[in-house]
């Protein structure tokens, strides 16, 4: 027994598909998301999104919430996290300067000979004679690979530790007014024909520099009153050396520093931070030119 076929079933429907009832991502509308931003509610795709305190946030709201946020500040003023820069610079100039002097008098051991070496070395008399350069250009010339070697360590260990908290332009600051404040020295006690020539004022004035920064934070400065003493002794106990130029640095370096790290944060701390560095200079400066007027009327 037959029957008569009925009409013709209606065609299925397709599966809708789920992603095409998402929202595309604010950054990206080609991609269907079922996630939102917690801040500003925009969907969002999972490349866009950050781990948030409450649920994720987008990328430009974390952009636009950082930008409101107020960093830290070292205790001299700079942004912490700063990697060294002015460090490693000033390693390699010195070294630069060793190797220029060195092909110049075509000997390692007696780089002293190179004509570089005779132009920029601190002589008193000579800067009494119009060569007012040599208090700055002496601080970048050494004596033979040791006396650099031990001078590029204690710059590269000690200046690693110490920039990040002063920041680079006052870490440099500080090391320029140490160089100079060791120079100072040497013009006012030491005879009119010596000749003085290192880095090592600038770096004594970098320990100083190192246990100011200690006692601000309050930490314990005995390895650095250490470090300070052997390198005094050694100073005096080792022939050639100007303990002078290493004792003027270190208080300049000391009290460049200082002025750095106690000047309050005020709106205009960098400011009063400059001018204290300013006077110091100012001062370092005035006594180098009243040496070098009183050795020129001798």
């Amino acid at each position: 027994m037959t029957y008569p076929a009925g009409p013709p079933d209606p065609p299925l429907d397709p599966a809708p598909d789920p992603a095409a009832a998402l929202p595309g991502c604010a950054r990206h509308p080609d991609r269907p998301t079922g996630l939102r931003c917690t801040r500003c509610g925009r969907p969002a795709c999972p490349e866009c999104l950050r781990d948030a305190a409450v649920g994720q946030q987008c990328v430009d709201c974390v952009y636009q919430g950082s930008r409101g946020v107020r960093r830290g500040r070292t205790v001299a003023g700079a942004e912490p996290g700063g990697r060294p820069l002015v460090v490693p610079v000033l390693v390699a100039l010195n070294v630069a300067l060793f190797a220029l002097t060195a092909a110049q008098a075509r000997s390692i051991g007696s780089n002293d000979a190179a004509p570089l070496f005779r132009e920029w070395v601190l002589v008193p008399g000579l800067v009494a004679t119009g060569d007012w350069w040599r208090p700055v250009t002496a601080g970048f010339l050494h004596y033979g690979p040791l006396h650099l070697v031990f001078n590029m360590m204690a710059l590269w260990v000690i200046g690693r530790e110490l920039e990040p908290v002063l920041g680079r332009v006052r870490f440099l600051a500080v090391y320029l007014v140490a160089l100079l404040g060791g120079s100072a020295a040497v013009m006012l006690f030491s005879s009119p024909g010596s000749l003085v020539a290192g880095a090592s004022g600038a770096v004594f004035g970098l320990m100083g520099a190192l246990f100011v920064v200690a006692r601000r934070l309050r930490v314990p400065t005995g390895q650095v009153v250490g470090l300070v003493v052997v390198n005094l002794v050694l100073s005096v106990v080792v022939p050639g050396i100007s303990l002078v130029g290493h004792l003027g640095g270190l208080v300049l370096g000391a009290a460049a520093t200082a002025a750095l790290v106690h000047v309050p944060p005020v709106r205009n701390r960098t400011v009063l931070q400059a001018g204290a560095l300013v006077v110091l200079t100012v001062v370092v400066l005035t006594v180098i030119a009243g040496r070098a007027a009183a050795v020129a009327f001798v």
